[in-house]
């Protein structure tokens, strides 16, 4: 079953792209923050410093961990789903679940174990950065020199190939349940609909979001800049909570705004709320980044701010221990904005490759390359909104109840202008990327496009 999941990987390489590129990347980022652990025993730190890289690990690695597995899960899912029709395939030749089940662990094991290797060099160099960045601040001493070991290593490989093999295991169990006839509709439509599971660790997501938006507002109300340590995490269980339920999401808001679509855009704007509403599968892996940027980034933007802006007003400077985690809020950001964005490119590029084939159709059935470009602009504009709208919603979780916590308001400090950067980026990321994808694909001539 191995041999049949290596000749499914060299005749997909495509499908597998985004899968592979979430866990290089994941791994890099892993390894990177557990190698501050390494640096630490490495070369003898103690007091301030060695607490310094040990939070550094623990903490910021500890939520980069949570968003590389979510995001490796994620893309594993957009890969399976893609396949829907080769699964179809197999299984009227008579491939069994269980074949089908392990040439997709496996599939995902090997991914993983390369991703992790090519993975440690790109490590090495964040790492080195990360440790700059504290010699630069001054919360390392310069004498601290960087070491990578075997803490960086048991993480960085660990982690991803279980994470990866795990992901893999509830996804190909789901798709090779399914019977023939419907791995073949799920292979036309994509609506990517919500199983029982994907609901409950949504509920749960939002209900840690809740949890600690409610102990921010009321057991560390008054406690000053501890209340960081409560609020400055809701916004990332809040993020991921909703991006779970995007599938649902989406089907909505594409429902919503196929009216108006059809209204402004005449023939395009129908094309493009007939896709969007056959494409929701695909469209909710596309938007989940985003959700998780927006999210976390304005949440963590606004929270530093609202801290600043308290400090401030008592006439109080800023200890070691604030900067620090002053320091650690944008290494958050830094690291959110980067793997997020690239997370973010890498959906829709894996996303609008797969759809050479719906393309060359519908330039078949009369749409013009002008019509086929203005509808993937309307579908990133859709995405585009939705994913802001719903990351402002996770960073609510923690604006709000730090603000009643350290300055008795609902009124967020920060500067209208650092969210509508936010905004921003997200838009020209999203809209560049898929006219981009979707030009580079459409070069394909349609009677080739169609046939492949």
């Amino acid at each position: 079953m191995f041999g049949l999941a290596i000749s499914s990987l060299r005749r997909r390489a495509g499908a597998f792209t985004a899968s592979f590129l979430a866990m290089f990347l994941g791994s890099a980022i892993i390894m990177a923050f557990a190698s501050m652990l390494d640096t630490a025993e490495a070369s003898g730190a103690t007091g301030t410093a060695r607490e310094t890289l040990v939070i550094m690990a623990n903490v910021v690695g500890g939520w980069g961990l949570l968003l590389v597995v979510f995001a490796v899960a994620s893309t594993m899912t957009l890969s399976v789903r893609q396949r829907a029709g080769e699964m179809a395939l197999l299984k009227s030749v008579g491939a069994t679940p269980g074949q089908l089940a392990r040439m997709i662990v496996g599939e995902a094991a090997g991914l993983a174990v390369a991703a992790a290797l090519l993975g440690i060099f790109p490590a090495m160099l964040l790492g080195r950065g990360l440790l700059g960045l504290l010699h630069d601040t001054g919360q390392v001493p310069a004498e601290v020199g960087y070491g990578f070991g075997p803490i960086a290593l048991t993480m960085g490989l660990g982690i991803m190939f279980v994470s990866a093999t795990a992901a893999a295991l509830i996804t190909a169990r789901r798709a090779a349940r399914v019977r023939v006839a419907e791995s073949m509709t799920a292979a036309a439509t994509d609506t990517g609909r919500l199983s029982r599971k994907r609901i409950v660790f949504a509920v749960l997501f939002l209900l840690l979001a809740l949890s600690e938006a409610i102990i921010t507002v009321t057991v560390m109300d008054g406690k000053g800049s501890d209340a960081m340590a409560t609020s400055g995490q809701a916004d990332i269980f809040a993020a991921i909570g909703l991006a779970l339920l995007a599938p649902a999401i989406m089907r909505r808001v594409t429902a919503l705004a196929a009216g108006p679509i059809r209204v402004l855009g005449g023939a395009t704007g129908d094309l493009a709320a007939s896709v969007m509403r056959r494409r929701t599968g695909a469209m909710a892996a596309a938007v989940t980044p985003i959700i998780l940027f927006v999210g976390t980034a304005v949440g963590t933007l606004f929270l530093q701010a609202t801290e600043n802006a308290a400090m401030e007003a008592a006439g109080l400077a800023k200890t070691a221990e604030q900067k620090n985690i002053e320091t650690l809020n944008f290494v958050v950001i830094g690291m959110v904005v980067l793997f997020t964005a690239i997370m973010l490119v890498n959906t829709l590029i894996a996303a609008t490759a797969h759809r050479r084939r719906e393309f060359g159709q519908t330039r078949l059935a009369g749409a013009t390359p002008r019509q086929v470009l203005a509808t993937a602009a309307l579908e990133s504009v859709v995405l585009t909104v939705t994913g802001v709208i719903v990351g402002t919603v996770a960073a609510v979780f923690t604006i709000v109840p730090f603000g009643l916590a350290r300055r008795d308001t609902l009124t967020p400090d920060g500067d209208v202008w650092t969210y509508l950067a936010v905004v921003a980026l997200a838009a020209v990321v999203t809209g560049v990327t898929a006219y981009g994808a979707t030009r580079r694909t459409i070069r394909v001539p349609a009677v080739e496009a169609a046939l492949n």
